[in-house]
């Protein structure tokens, strides 16, 4: 589910938004009902996706890396998210 050909930073620099990036992010994250996305914050610095906030249990880590790579690419990502589950 790639934009295009270009890279991500190519796509911002031609008018590609922060902000429909986010909202494009946080809306495929809210649908999949397999990960708890109430507490995933979703930020960008320059072309960089900053994931940040909690998860609750390390799939949705996984989860929420994959969907927002699946829009702009895994070398346009940054994982920040904090765990709330008990370590074991």
């Amino acid at each position: 589910m790639k934009f295009g050909p270009n890279s991500h930073e190519d796509r911002c620099s031609e008018g590609h938004s922060a902000a429909s990036t986010i909202a494009t992010i946080s809306a495929a994250l809210s649908v999949d009902p397999d990960i708890d996305s109430s507490a995933i914050e979703i930020r960008m610095l320059g072309p960089v996706v900053l994931l940040e906030g909690y998860i609750t249990n390390p799939a949705d880590r996984d989860k929420a890396i994959s969907i927002a790579t699946m829009i702009v690419g895994q070398e346009n990502i940054q994982d920040r998210m904090l765990s709330r589950f008990p370590m074991q």
